[in-house]
């Protein structure tokens, strides 16, 4: 695969609806590298793909994710929402099990960065949930969980070593936009044994990136939708940027790969 790797946040969410089996299949149409996913629990403990705690925004209904049952959550219009495609309806879009997401990348050789999205009550039951189905699936190596919650992340390590993983970072809103130094973004991740370093690409200086990668950490930037990120990602050993628009990064990218 061309360096960077080119990821679809949600799948491909400029166009089509977050977090659905039409994003993902669409990001996979562009030429994606992967995509990037929130995966979350309902109530009787199954992985469900979503990335808000509950409804409303993409479902139209207070509810919390945890609060409903598959049979249930899995019924709701997740598509309809969206209006960035008047010319077509998602009205037939429903949130995906963490099943039919590893179902649909079974045929190919696309990377799937698993964000966990839980509070503390759920944090171990979620990263058991994950890791089972991921020792459950045929795509092992191609699946990296990733976590805000770093504590989710060594309980992971926990449960199956193997599992690739990375920390995720964001900046505070008290903080400056860019930190003066990554050492402690990079202590954090390597505490916790993740395998790679994802910064929001504010937190993504020069020295925060070459501090990473001299320890072996891969690094991953989000979420990004300017291809000029492409020749800085390429020039400095970044491995992927994950972005909203994978069909026109994948694009830029190739098209500088070639002059």
């Amino acid at each position: 695969m061309p360096a960077p790797l080119i990821i679809g946040h949600r799948g491909a969410s400029a166009v089509t609806p977050e977090n659905t089996l039409g994003a993902f299949r669409k990001a996979i149409e562009v030429g994606a590298d992967g995509i990037e996913f929130d995966v979350r629990l309902t109530r009787d403990g199954m992985p469900v793909v979503i990335h808000d705690d509950n409804l409303r925004r993409t479902g139209g209904r207070p509810d919390l994710i945890r609060s409903v049952s598959l049979a249930d959550l899995t019924q709701v219009d997740v598509g309809s929402w969206f209006t960035r495609a008047p010319d077509r309806t998602y009205s037939d879009e429903r949130i995906p099990t963490l099943e039919q997401v590893f179902q649909l990348f079974e045929t190919n050789n696309r990377l799937l960065y698993l964000e966990m999205k839980s509070d503390a009550s759920q944090r171990s039951e979620l990263a058991r949930a994950v890791c089972e189905s991921i020792r459950t699936s045929k795509l092992r190596d191609r699946v990296v969980v990733e976590c805000f919650d770093h504590a989710a992340i060594e309980i992971v390590k926990r449960i199956d070593s193997e599992i690739k993983t990375a920390a995720l970072f964001e900046p505070g809103l008290k903080n400056p936009p860019v930190v003066s130094s990554g050492r402690k973004l990079v202590d954090k991740a390597r505490a916790v044994g993740a395998d790679e370093i994802a910064l929001h690409h504010r937190l993504a200086s020069q020295r925060t990136i070459d501090t990473a990668t001299k320890v072996g950490l891969k690094v991953v930037v989000w979420t990004v939708d300017n291809s000029d990120w492409i020749d800085r990602a390429r020039n400095n050993g970044v491995k992927a940027l994950i972005t909203n628009d994978p069909e026109m990064m994948v694009r830029e990218r190739d098209a500088a790969t070639t002059d």
